[in-house]
């Protein structure tokens, strides 16, 4: 019974974010559901990309959290459309949830969607929300077993993202290994290694993000 119900739970999620999909192709967004662990970096990724290609690329966010409005208070200060989504307790953004957060955003005037998802590897990889790319983060200080503890997460990853890298000489990250397990898990992914403080790597992911933007 139960087991049913999950399915039946994840069927009805699936049809609307197929219509949440439509509704974002239909106005020429393109969106990316950003995924990691708490204090991976997600805000401060996406605070990185809004300055460099601000003028540029007309972005959206729209932020998932258990409570409270922070992350969205200080992405609102780059002077982008931003919509916060509590959950109330719920581990991660649903089709549902996503689709009153676009419901109130100015889609017309937006090219490029960050959907931040609660801080979590397990519930938000189950649930889909209607994203064009699936992007996870990993911090170096979290260690380099994460894809062998949640495997799920690094299958739907369409990209990869190993922050804090400027840490690497202070921490336990084996990049290597990480790597490996990832590609073995997800052949097709992307890894980049990025630090969103001093800005190593930040090119060519913005170079990716680019092209995605050009041939979509």
């Amino acid at each position: 019974m139960e087991i049913k119900v999950l399915k039946d739970i994840l069927s009805a999620n699936d049809q609307i974010a197929q219509e949440n999909r439509q509704l974002l192709d239909s106005n020429g967004v393109f969106t990316v559901n950003v995924m990691s662990s708490p204090g991976a970096g997600k805000t401060s990724l996406i605070l990185e990309t809004i300055r460099r290609l601000k003028g540029a690329v007309q972005i959206g966010v729209i932020e998932g959290d258990i409570s409270s409005s922070i992350d969205a208070e200080t992405i609102g200060k780059e002077g982008v459309p931003v919509i916060q989504i509590n959950t109330g307790g719920e581990c991660h953004l649903d089709a549902s949830m996503t689709y009153r957060a676009l419901s109130n955003l100015p889609l017309q005037d937006i090219e490029l969607l960050f959907i931040e998802n609660v801080g979590n590897l397990i519930c938000t990889a189950e649930f889909a929300i209607g994203a064009h790319k699936n992007l996870v983060i990993s911090s170096t200080p979290e260690g380099f077993d994460k894809p062998l503890k949640y495997p799920l997460m690094f299958t739907v990853a369409d990209i990869v993202l190993i922050n804090k890298i400027d840490l690497l000489p202070h921490v336990n990250f084996d990049t290597d290994a990480y790597k490996k397990t990832v590609k073995n898990l997800n052949e097709s992914v992307e890894i980049f290694e990025v630090s969103c403080t001093t800005g190593q790597g930040i090119d060519r992911w913005l170079s990716w993000l680019q092209n995605q933007l050009r041939n979509r």
